[in-house]
C-alpha cells in the first residue's frame, strides 16, 4: 500500500488508526492487530524515508500496537488478567465517539454562520402616547377581546369550506371602520368584524389599533364584563 499522506492529514495516531480500520473494512470491536499493526508501522516508515518527523505520540501508539501483537503470540499467565487489547479497542470507540460528535458540531457551526443576529433596537421611537383608550381599558383588554371573537369565529366555521384569497388593506379597513362609527355612532368591538377570513380579522385588528393609535376612536367599556365600544373622538 502507497501512503501520500502525511501527519498532518490526521489528528493524531488514533485518527489515523480508525482511518486504516475503515479502509480495511474491519469491525472495530474485533481488530485484525497483527494486519493494523504491520499498516501502521508501514505509514511510520515512510514518513521516516520522507526524512519527515513524526509526532512522539504516533511512536507511543506504536509501541502500544507491538505490544499487543507480542501478547497475541505468547500464552497468556491467567485468564483473569486485564485485556490490554480491549482497554485499547475501548479507546478508539470513544476517539470515534467524539469525533462523530465533533463532526455534528462543526456542521452546526457552519449552518450558524449563515445566520446574522441584529443588535436590539430602541423602540421608543414607536412608542405613542397619544393613544386616546379609556384608563380602564388597556392594549391587553383590545388583545383578549380579539382571542376570544376569534375563537367564536373558530367555532362557527363550517366543516366544508373553499378557500378564496383576497388582499386587504389596513388603510381601506381604517376608512370603512371611521365610516360604519360615523354613521352608527358608537360599534361593539365585535360588531367589526363582519367576515370571519383570517386576513380580513387580522386586517380589522390591525387597523383598530391604528385608529386607536393615531387618536382618531375612543375605545371604551362600561363595566368589566360589557362589550368593548369604539367611537369617534369627542363622542
Amino acid at each position: 500500500m502507497d501512503y501520500k499522506f502525511k501527519t498532518t492529514d490526521f489528528e493524531g495516531p488514533l485518527d489515523l488508526l480508525l482511518h486504516l480500520i475503515k479502509s480495511e473494512n474491519m469491525d472495530i470491536f474485533n481488530i485484525n492487530i497483527a494486519d493494523i499493526t504491520e499498516q501502521y508501522l508501514r505509514y511510520i516508515e515512510n514518513l521516516k524515508s520522507l526524512d519527515l518527523n513524526v509526532d512522539s505520540e504516533y511512536l507511543t501508539v506504536a509501541s502500544e500496537l507491538i505490544h499487543l501483537k507480542s501478547r497475541e503470540l505468547l500464552p497468556h499467565e491467567t485468564e483473569d488478567e486485564e485485556d490490554p487489547k480491549e482497554e485499547f479497542i475501548n479507546r478508539l470507540v470513544e476517539y470515534k465517539k467524539y469525533k462523530e460528535i465533533s463532526s455534528i458540531f462543526k456542521r452546526m457551526e457552519e449552518e450558524r454562520k449563515k445566520f446574522y443576529d441584529k443588535l436590539p433596537s430602541e423602540l421608543e421611537q414607536f412608542h405613542s402616547k397619544n393613544i386616546n383608550i379609556d384608563e380602564d381599558i388597556t392594549l391587553d383588554d383590545l388583545v383578549n377581546a380579539f382571542i376570544k371573537f376569534n375563537e367564536k369565529v373558530e367555532s362557527l366555521k363550517p366543516l366544508n369550506t373553499v378557500v378564496t384569497k383576497k388582499e386587504y388593506s389596513v388603510h381601506k379597513r381604517a376608512s370603512e371602520i371611521i365610516k360604519k362609527i360615523n354613521k352608527y355612532k358608537k360599534v361593539k368591538f365585535e360588531q367589526l368584524f363582519e367576515k370571519r377570513e383570517k386576513s380580513y380579522v387580522v386586517v380589522t385588528f390591525l387597523a383598530i389599533l391604528n385608529l386607536a393609535k393615531d387618536g382618531k376612536l375612543n375605545i371604551y367599556q362600561d363595566s368589566e364584563l360589557d362589550s368593548i365600544v369604539l367611537s369617534n373622538k369627542g363622542e
